[in-house]
């Protein structure tokens, strides 16, 4: 509950187990823990209850990540990532902080929309696999669920994004990859640096599917 948000790092083995124990992990480095730029951290911490939030002012964990006071450093799975926020430019608060969350959470699978967007364009993985697909489809939650367990798999190697095809913010996206909504779902897979993509068209999607289409293009 975000009542037990943040939780308080005292060492650095606390603060290991708990940014290995989450998709996304979030730390406040805070060497007074009663700064107004600490209590805003708390503000966005309950603002974002499905992130994990942690706050240290130990010295030794500050080093240890090498992170300056008013620190808030978003540390994610997918990609072995982490992003840095500066907390000591007054213009920071709750808001701007939620706002810096939303943009650089990237999961194992990541929904793509305008917030996210940003997040996945900095992403230091080369390669994307989009399922394109119908949120509201019956199907969806068993996709889902398949889609994840192959993301599993490619982790560290590919990110994968869903992208609702209802979503009107979402249709530049269809028209890039030459889609009509009658031939979803489909999932495309794009390499970023060269903008080199190869999409297919499913019927449905199972782990296998995605693993092939996946090794074939990595090849």
């Amino acid at each position: 509950s975000s009542t037990d948000k943040p939780i308080l790092l005292n060492d650095i083995t606390d603060a290991e187990a708990f940014i290995s124990g989450a998709e996304v992990a979030v730390i406040g480095f805070f060497q007074d823990p009663q700064s107004p730029e600490a209590d805003q951290f708390r503000l966005a911490a309950g603002q974002i209850p499905e992130v994990p939030f942690g706050l240290s002012s130990s010295a030794a964990v500050l080093s240890h990540y090498g992170a300056a006071a008013n620190t808030v450093a978003l540390f994610r799975r997918v990609d072995s990532d982490r992003r840095d926020l500066d907390m000591n430019n007054r213009d920071v608060d709750a808001k701007k902080l939620t706002r810096f969350i939303r943009m650089n959470e990237l999961r194992l699978v990541t929904e793509y929309n305008p917030v996210t967007a940003i997040g996945v364009m900095q992403s230091s993985l080369e390669f994307n696999l989009l399922l394109i697909t119908d949120k509201m489809s019956p199907k969806h939650p068993e996709r889902m669920r398949k889609f994840r367990a192959a993301a599993e798999l490619y982790k560290g190697k590919i990110l994968f994004i869903l992208l609702d095809s209802n979503l009107k913010t979402n249709e530049r996206v269809l028209s890039y990859f030459q889609l009509k909504k009658s031939q979803l779902p489909s999932l495309a897979i794009f390499h970023t640096p060269d903008d080199e993509h190869v999409v297919l068209n499913v019927d449905e999607i199972s782990i296998e599917r995605v693993q092939d289409f996946c090794n074939s293009f990595l090849q």
